[in-house]
């Protein structure tokens, strides 16, 4: 069997749900969920610079991520486990500012979200999980910032009940300290 790249654009304009590549036969399975010339051909421009994994176990919440400088577009992958995985327009003069959605990625439906310059991206674990990313720049951790999980302008709707409840919550001091959206959008603002 072989199922070719599937790109289905997403509400949030310039983000991508991706189906890859994935070849089965009697030996077992290909699936390849990068291609320069194939993305190219389907309107995203995305070289690779950092390829790294996450290691998480269950109940790990990975608040809303980005890089204030030095933008870095990814492409995300649950390569093991299950995670509920978010992407939020955090680009002031798009219509869908400040919107989120949110998508089942698991090991055995082999979706990747193709998360573009000016997003944040987050995600809660649902079974212990291996997370790969493709960035089209390199981690700068002088521009590394994020939103609060629990932002609620923003509002993700975290299905805590998938992990035993709020309580069995893992979070890093540094998510703790995050700033909210309205900071971000304060900040944005000044800017222009």
């Amino acid at each position: 069997m072989v199922q070719k790249f599937e790109f289905t654009p997403l509400e949030l304009k310039d983000a991508y749900l991706i189906k890859p590549f994935y070849a089965t036969d009697s030996r077992g399975g290909l699936i390849k969920d990068y291609n320069i010339d194939t993305f190219k051909a389907n309107g995203i421009e995305h070289e690779l610079k950092e390829v790294f994994y996450t290691v998480s176990k269950k109940g790990v919440i990975r608040a809303i991520h980005f890089q204030i400088v030095k933008q870095q577009a990814k492409l995300v992958r649950c390569v093991k486990g299950h995670v509920y995985d978010v992407i939020v327009d955090l680009r002031p003069d798009s219509p869908t500012y400040g919107k989120y959605l949110g998508f089942d990625l698991t090991e055995e439906n082999t979706l990747s979200l193709y998360v573009p310059e000016y997003f944040g991206h987050g995600y809660l674990v649902l079974e212990d999980s291996i997370v790969s990313y493709k960035c089209a720049e390199v981690f700068y951790g002088e521009g590394d910032s994020g939103i609060m999980y629990n932002d609620p302008d923003i509002n993700v709707n975290w299905d805590f009940d998938k992990i035993g409840g709020k309580e069995k919550l893992i979070i890093s001091e540094k998510d703790l300290g995050l700033m909210s959206f309205k900071e971000y959008d304060g900040m944005m603002r000044k800017e222009k």
